[in-house]
């Protein structure tokens, strides 16, 4: 299942740590497979597993672990919105409902033309900037009024 390509992403991620120390680059290689695929079914995951040489569990338990990984598919772009107790209070849960009214979907849910999905994240590290939201694990956009959240969603939908 795993690409050439992937194989050869996560082999230069591998290469950064220990011999003894291949697990360290699971998140990595996670991230790698889902940015090709979209998200991480299981056969991926117990690809990755058997690439790194790791239980396929130990595989799992990371990927469940953190709301950065896609365990069925998304929109294409995924907005992740922090509703952790700085951002909520504020402005968060504010922005994540607009958003989702503005979108017509819920909490995980895909939009309707399959562009958008929008998830509830924890802290992002950025509490001074809330409310926070990142786009594809990738952008970080602050202080997200309903006038930013009207601007970011109408750049992503061209």
């Amino acid at each position: 299942m795993l690409s050439e390509a992937a194989k050869s992403k996560i082999d230069r991620e591998i290469e950064k740590y220990p011999s003894d120390q291949r697990q360290s680059a699971v998140m990595s290689a996670l991230a790698i497979v889902q940015d090709e695929l979209g998200w991480l079914s299981s056969e991926a995951m117990d690809d990755v597993a058997k690439h790194i040489g790791m239980p396929a569990v130990a595989v799992y338990e990371v990927a469940t672990f953190y709301n950065m990984y896609n365990l069925k598919p998304t929109g294409k772009t995924k907005i992740t919105v922090c509703t952790n107790l700085p951002c909520a209070l504020s402005g968060g849960v504010e922005a994540a409902e607009y958003l989702k009214a503005k979108l017509g979907v819920n909490w995980k849910e895909i939009t309707k033309d399959g562009k958008f999905s929008v998830v509830e994240g924890e802290c992002m590290g950025a509490c001074g900037d809330a409310p926070v939201m990142t786009v594809n694990n990738k952008r970080m956009c602050s202080f997200m009024s309903k006038g930013k959240i009207d601007a970011l969603v109408e750049e992503l939908s061209k």
